[in-house]
């Protein structure tokens, strides 16, 4: 039998302590794939604050209905009053038309690797690399997913391993290595341990 994630992760002298005295960033089980997107194209390029006051008011000029039907139904002005820009907008509207022209669910892409998915969602204008990595770590739930396309995860390794200076991605993929399969798990840890100190 494989070992589990904590028995990976503790063979790794520096993630060791974090895993004592941190709690892994929450994975929240996603109710839906699609607002998961919506959510990604929103928060982007906002800080925490507006993206949540942004979205709030999305969803409810969507009538809290937040399904590809009801996006393409709503006017563009809607979606503008909402706080949107015309670009995130148009990436609704993009992400809307991908999911009913193609199964992107849990089922629909269960059989795809990590790859696969990945290529897949950015086919989708708006649906950059790092919000492909974070559908497979937080919506598909897969475990073995290193997102360094995100700055607080290469600020978190840079932190532990390196007192703070640069490392390139080489050195954080080499660093991350005796994580597999489990780089989810060690990312969310590095998360906890980043935002702790942040």
């Amino acid at each position: 039998m494989a070992p589990d994630p904590e028995t990976v992760l503790r063979r790794d002298p520096v993630l060791a302590p974090v895993i004592d005295r941190r709690e892994p960033h929450p994975l929240r089980p996603e109710v839906d794939e699609f607002e998961r997107l919506c959510v990604s194209i929103i928060n982007q390029q906002l800080s925490t604050a507006s993206a949540a006051a942004v979205r709030e008011r999305t969803f409810a000029a969507l009538g809290g209905d937040v399904r590809p039907e009801t996006v393409l139904a709503a006017g563009r002005g809607t979606l503008l009053d909402a706080g949107l820009s015309r670009t995130k907008v148009d990436y609704l509207r993009n992400v809307a038309e991908a999911f009913r022209e193609r199964d992107l669910t849990r089922e629909g892409l269960a059989d795809a690797t990590n790859r696969e998915v990945v290529e897949e969602l950015t086919r989708i204008k708006g649906v950059g690399e790092w919000t492909a990595r974070m559908y497979l770590m937080f919506v598909l739930q897969r475990p073995d997913v290193l997102p360094l396309g995100d700055l607080a995860v290469r600020r978190g390794i840079e932190r532990l391993y390196n007192d703070g200076a640069e490392l390139s991605r080489a050195e954080m993929r080499e660093i991350a290595e005796p994580w597999r399969p489990y780089r989810s798990y060690a990312t969310r840890y590095i998360w906890a341990e980043y935002e702790a100190d942040d």
